[in-house]
């Protein structure tokens, strides 16, 4: 019988969550940890902001820019763009071209771009590499078919900070409205070994300039530059985001959280509910809930609703099936195939060394 936490509107289609005995579920546990040990305080954050603008632009001084931010077209990235803008930093901003950019999200990036005069670095994947590794994460049959786009986002951000030598990388990530993310939905997104390992049981080409991160490169990284998660300095409202850009940048919405590709709006709307039964909202509209940004009841009302309208949902299947070159067969038995997890698959988690160094470095960052 499936059972859904009382707090937010998580439940057992994540098959590891736990509920207390009031019914309340790990992930909302999980978000409380978090807020009360990396977000701060409204007065504190302001303080911990300023401290960290000035250690940016004494580190990036005599240089071209002080720190690199992506952008997507999403709300978060282009936030956190308009936001660096008003504290007076220099940033490089960089764009992954994965070959699904939905037209809107490349007007939102250019117009709202010239509009804080950010200069702007896209860079290009090559597509047959690209499509290649994503039809082997979907022939793996493993829920985690976006870690593609997601490590090569990453890792192109870090390239590009050691290319232009600052040792800043400021991201959209945030405690408030990601937090509730089962592990068994997606796992493994910088986990090179484990990428590896499903592209060379399923691809067919080699990968010869996707931008990838080996566990030394990643290890490297966390010494020599540095991550931020800046929205958690602020008060950040998703709501109240959305209304300053439209606003004061002219952006568009583009009807759901990372909707603006087109195949994330596909896996995460059709791909992952007909598959394998997880349905994404559900993550978003529990981190939210408490943030404080929705109630549960218009969350659970959401939740009746398709992810998005049918008629793009056939439209979005039929692109999607055509761009990868598959035919109606090929598809459905993906479809078909039966769900396997991270765990079945070599990764660096499951190997020794990186498991011992991991666990130092966590040790090391505690004290």
């Amino acid at each position: 019988m499936k059972q859904t936490c009382v707090h937010c509107v998580m439940d057992t289609t994540d098959p590891d969550i736990v509920f207390d005995a009031k019914g309340v579920c790990n992930h909302c546990h999980l978000y409380g940890q978090l807020v009360k040990s990396r977000v701060p305080a409204p007065t504190e954050g302001q303080a911990r902001l300023q401290k960290l603008v000035s250690e940016i632009q004494t580190a990036g001084r005599g240089k071209d820019y002080d720190c690199v931010i992506g952008v997507s077209g999403g709300v978060d990235s282009t936030f956190v763009a308009y936001k660096v803008k008003e504290l007076g930093l220099r940033p490089l901003a960089v764009h992954l071209d994965n070959g699904w950019d939905s037209e809107l999200a490349v007007n939102n990036i250019e117009a709202v771009l010239k509009k804080l005069a950010i200069e702007l670095y896209t860079h290009v994947i090559d597509w047959e590499e690209f499509r290649d590794l994503q039809l082997a994460f979907l022939r793996a049959s493993t829920p985690d078919a976006e870690i593609p786009s997601d490590h090569a986002i990453v890792a192109l951000m870090y390239q590009m900070a050691r290319k232009v030598g600052v040792r800043y990388i400021l991201s959209g990530c945030n405690i408030r409205t990601e937090t509730h993310l089962p592990r068994a939905w997606s796992h493994g997104h910088q986990d090179w070994k484990y990428i590896r390992a499903i592209h060379a049981r399923y691809g067919q080409r080699k990968l010869t300039s996707y931008p990838y991160r080996t566990f030394l490169r990643l290890a490297l990284d966390r010494v020599q530059l540095r991550w931020v998660d800046i929205l958690n300095y602020l008060d950040y409202s998703k709501p109240e985001a959305i209304n300053i850009l439209e606003r004061k940048l002219g952006w568009q919405y583009y009807g759901g959280k990372h909707y603006e590709s087109i195949y994330t709006r596909f896996y995460q709307g059709y791909y992952l509910p007909r598959k394998f039964g997880y349905d994404k909202r559900k993550t978003h509209l529990s981190s939210l809930i408490c943030s404080g940004q929705i109630s549960r009841e218009a969350a659970l009302a959401d939740l009746k609703n398709e992810p998005y309208p049918p008629d793009l949902q056939a439209q979005d299947r039929e692109y999607v099936i055509k761009k990868f070159q598959l035919t109606e067969a090929e598809f459905q038995r993906i479809m078909d195939a039966p769900p396997r997890r991270f765990d079945e698959f070599p990764s660096y988690e499951r190997s020794l060394v990186p498991r011992l160094l991991l666990s130092l470095y966590k040790a090391l960052r505690r004290h």
